[in-house]
């Protein structure tokens, strides 16, 4: 029997988006331009400087640099954080004994804000790349490890004891049955990991590096140029919902 597809315009869906987000800008112009006084600083926040000041920062060579230095420290950290997180967490799920003596440093370590750990990352590595990596990877492994230990708890045990009856070693028994059981679980400790490291990197880049998103914030704070501060905010807003779609649509692909 024919089925008949009841879900609506691929256009349509997307109306909606499209009405939220022209409703945020009409209330972001609102609240800068209407409601702030004539002499009021929320006036160069603005949405309508945001374009102009996006051009003076390609004009001036820095905007696109500072994007890709951005996302290679945000790649670098995420890597990082996966080749300890995965391990360690395949390592609380599958030995409880081991999970129950870590558990207390676990749970200390992950409820420190990363940015705390700031001083001494620039102690340890000094000024530049290093520290910036450093506390991505310190505030996106949690959710890669919370994540596949909990991946592991969640298997069946019977699942493990077919495989065993068929006598698989260990390796077998992680390759075939342990990683594809917690695929769904460790792609959702990746994405949440992707978010904090993106939201950590652009402070982390405020600590005394001369390039990055962050380094630009603070250059143009300096320099007053209020409308590049916002233009630098809504590109990392873009570029942060765009590594979103992206880390979804790729880690969703069968």
């Amino acid at each position: 029997m024919n089925t008949v597809d009841i879900r609506p315009p691929r256009t349509l869906t997307w109306l909606p988006r499209l009405a939220a987000v022209a409703a945020a800008l009409v209330l972001w112009w609102i609240l800068t331009d209407l409601v702030a006084g004539a002499d009021s600083l929320l006036r160069e926040f603005g949405p309508q400087h945001v374009p102009g000041a996006a051009r003076q920062l390609l004009d001036r060579g820095v905007l696109l640099p500072d994007i890709a230095v951005s996302l290679w420290r945000l790649l670098v950290g995420l890597l990082i954080a996966v080749t300890v997180g995965i391990p360690l967490g395949l390592l609380l799920g599958l030995h409880a004994a081991t999970e129950h003596a870590l558990a207390p440093v676990v749970q200390f370590l992950r409820m420190i804000s990363p940015l705390s750990w700031a001083p001494i990352a620039v102690a340890l590595f000094g000024i530049g790349n290093q520290p910036v990596i450093f506390l991505v990877a310190a505030a996106s492994v949690w959710p890669i490890v919370l994540n596949t230990a909990a991946g592991v708890r969640a298997i069946d045990p019977g699942l493990l004891l077919v495989a065993r009856s068929f006598g698989a070693s260990r390796r077998e028994q992680l390759s075939s049955v342990i990683l594809p059981a917690i695929r769904a679980q460790v792609q959702t400790g990746l994405r949440v990991a992707l978010g904090i490291a993106w939201v950590v990197l652009v402070p982390a880049e405020m600590l005394g590096v001369r390039s990055g998103l962050g380094y630009q914030i603070l250059n143009a704070r300096d320099q007053l140029a209020y409308d590049q501060v916002m233009a630098v905010i809504v590109v990392i807003g873009i570029i942060g919902y765009a590594l979103d779609t992206l880390s979804r649509v790729v880690l969703d692909r069968r």
